[in-house]
């Protein structure tokens, strides 16, 4: 058995209770099933003897093996005791307050790397945005961040949802969140089976993970299952018109982490199928400064991919380096016109459940 050392209630700050483990460091134990007050749901996949725990109180999933993990309907299982070494050292290695690092592999961005900034400034905008509409929108304190990386992005989110749930299905980099971010509830999920009961959560977060995504209607499926009836889902999504151009619908994306790239209309056109109410499909484009960059160095992007960072010449790097969250601009929602965010470079789409 798991050791069980405390389960937090739901207070206000520790919305979401966590089992975790003894071991200094060492994050949560096991993944869990929130249950909302009111609600006794046993998870898929519960064995026999297991509890649920009481209602509005987390119950552990306990006994949960790799082929569970993989299968079994909302199972999940955290594999982070002790201090294992979660990637490479070097320039491109992010360092957890613990001495190990979380590796850049091109599958998702970090922060603190100087030849990654660029990518990193342009997530962080899509945060920053999201951020100001929670802070208008409060309509609920219960948060999931679907796919949440490194973990910088829930941490932001942090500062306005008083109870922020990050899942990720890659053992290395939940488990460096945990580290990193120890304010933060942090549990190892398979994506497509969120551990989550049934309408428990007010907002539902996945910026920049629907594109890695296989099942792509199955995933939203999920995502709607677990908000509670108006509870709010933001996604972002390179634009594929300038991320991938040229590239078409059934094209396979150059980007190997990617399954598929999306334009403004089969975006919208998914997220409506999958029964959500439309609320607002925004572009995130370059400022004026950016610009002036891409004019400089004939397109920064393509600067910055044509060789390995090591190469760059010094203006390039220098360049790169100073890129900010604020060099990136949000236009206006444009779900009546959605051509006019064909020359953005993410979509940020909000919708809610009915």
């Amino acid at each position: 058995m798991l050791p069980t050392s405390s389960i937090r209630g739901t207070t206000s700050r520790d919305v979401f209770p966590v089992t975790r483990d003894l071991v200094p460091g060492g994050g949560c134990s096991c993944a869990l099933l929130y249950t909302p007050p009111g609600r006794r749901l046993a998870p898929v996949g519960l064995r026999a003897g297991q509890s649920v725990g009481r209602p509005g109180v987390a119950a552990p999933l306990r006994f949960c093996d790799e082929a569970a993990f993989c299968a079994a309907g909302r199972l999940a299982r955290v594999d982070w005791k002790g201090r294992t070494t979660i990637g490479a050292t070097g320039s491109h290695t992010l360092a957890d307050p613990d001495g190990a690092g979380l590796a850049l592999t091109g599958e998702r961005t970090l922060p603190g790397i100087a030849a990654e900034n660029y990518w990193f400034r342009r997530h962080e905008a899509a945060y920053h945005h999201l951020l100001d509409h929670l802070s208008e929108d409060a309509r609920g304190p219960r948060l999931l961040e679907v796919g949440a990386g490194e973990g910088y992005g829930a941490a932001l989110l942090a500062e306005q949802a008083p109870g922020v749930l990050a899942l990720d299905y890659d053992a290395r980099a939940i488990s460096h969140l945990a580290r990193r971010y120890p304010a933060l509830d942090a549990v190892r999920a398979n994506l497509a089976a969120l551990p989550v009961a049934d309408a428990a959560i007010d907002t539902v977060v996945s910026l920049q993970v629907i594109e890695h995504v296989w099942d792509h209607p199955q995933f939203l499926a999920e995502c709607v299952r677990v908000l509670r009836p108006g509870g709010l889902l933001a996604l972002s999504t390179p634009n594929r018109l300038t991320f991938s151009p040229g590239a078409g619908s059934t094209d396979r994306p150059v980007n190997p982490f990617h399954t598929h790239e999306f334009t403004a209309t089969e975006l919208v056109r998914l997220v409506a199928g999958a029964g959500l109410v439309i609320e607002s499909v925004r572009g995130l484009f370059a400022g004026p400064r950016l610009t002036g960059l891409d004019r400089r160095h004939g397109g920064l992007v393509a600067a910055q991919l044509a060789n390995d960072p090591q190469d760059w010449p010094a203006e390039l790097a220098a360049d790169v380096a100073s890129v900010g969250w604020r060099d990136f601009e949000i236009g206006p929602d444009r779900r009546g016109d959605l051509g006019e965010l064909d020359a953005s470079l993410d979509l940020i789409l909000l919708a809610r459940r009915p």
